[in-house]
Parts: C-alpha cells; structure tokens; sequence
C-alpha cells in the first residue's frame, strides 16, 4: 500500500493550520486552526473490507514534571510514550481518501462528539481526553483528529505517525468509547495490508 498527503510531507514539518496549538511569542503558544490533513492512498490488497487511520505521537515525555514550566525543559533523553491523536475505524473498503479538514477544522474545548463520523465510519477518543481530565474548563470525550501540540520547552522534536490499516473485516468489534489501544488490538488478526507518512512538529523556538 501507498499513503500519500496534499497537508503533510514525509519526515518534514507540519503546517501549523493542521496542529491544535501553535507558537505565540508572548503565551509561548495560542490555539490553531486544528483541520484535519487530507490522506489518500492507493494499493489495497484484495479482500480489504474496511479501512482504519491511526495518527500517533510516539515522543511525547513518560514524566511531565517538567512541561511547559518556565525556566526548565523536558530533556531530549526522557523516555517517550505514545500518545494517539486519531483513533478512525470502519471506513469502507471504497474510500481512496479524506479530504482537510474532514474530521476536524477548528479547536473544540471537551472535545468533538462520536463515535459517529463522515463516510458511515467511527471514531475512537484520543489522548486529549486523558491530557484534560483535570482541567475543568478543558475535560472531556475528545474524538477524532486532534493535531499537535508538544510541550514548547521540549528539547526533542516530535514525529507524528499517520497509519492507514486495510482491514478484512467491514466493522471491528469494538462498543461504546475505545482508544487508539484497543483499536489496535481488535484489529490486530485482520490486518491485510498497511502504510506510514511521518510528519514533525516543535513548538520550541529554539528548534523551528
């Protein structure tokens, strides 16, 4: 399989109209315009039932004792951990691509609604949920694409995974809210056939 992207290009960096925060010189950064990129993609194997989207941060800090504190950074030797950013299953097997700003076109605070979503698929929750849980004005189910927003003071630049999945199976057994985990993990036995882009993404002024 090939996955291809008018937003974003292989190993460079994001445009900030696709991220949830981007730099401000006086906040350090301010919210952005939060679309979705545009993804198509061709070569599915036969057989494919369905599609799955999977956008994962895999340098985000084990420990954020140190995130976005003045006068500190987050080491570029922290250990890192995934964090999901789309969670997207059940689109049919006839969908070539996702147009911007499909799945998301503007900060939503709490989070967008779903799972439903365009094309009869569904939407899992993201890691925003679990980043705002105790943030009252912020807490809530945030489904969907929800792009970038790294910690400013964070020495390590980030790279964003997008991961189209063909699937044998039109609908994977999962009910109610799911993360990007658990979609994984359903889809694990029907995987026919699967392909990357990586973008990158820093809020540091001394990385841009």
């Amino acid at each position: 399989m090939k996955l291809t992207s008018q937003s974003i290009q292989e190993n460079q960096p994001i445009d900030g109209q696709f991220a949830f925060c981007i730099p401000n010189e006086k906040s350090h950064v301010c919210l952005g315009s939060n679309k979705s990129p545009e993804l198509s993609w061709s070569g599915a194997p036969a057989g494919t039932k369905s599609f799955a989207v999977i956008c994962v941060d895999p340098d985000v800090p084990s420990v954020g004792d140190n995130v976005n504190i003045e006068d500190r950074v987050v080491a570029a030797d922290l250990p890192r951990v995934d964090f999901y950013h789309w969670v997207l299953i059940d689109l049919p097997a006839n969908t070539k691509s996702l147009a911007a700003g499909q799945f998301s076109s503007e900060v939503t605070p709490c989070g967008k609604a779903g799972p439903g979503a365009p094309l009869g698929a569904r939407q899992g929750i993201n890691d925003y949920t679990v980043w705002f849980a105790n943030d009252a004005d912020m807490r809530g189910d945030y489904y969907g694409y929800d792009g970038p927003c790294p910690p400013w003071n964070d020495l390590r630049v980030h790279r964003y995974v997008f991961t189209i999945y063909a699937l044998d199976v039109e609908k994977l057994e999962l009910a109610g809210k799911f993360n990007g985990g658990e979609a994984l993990a359903a889809m694990k036995e029907h995987i026919l056939g699967q392909a990357s882009l990586t973008g990158s993404y820093t809020l540091n002024s001394a990385l841009r």
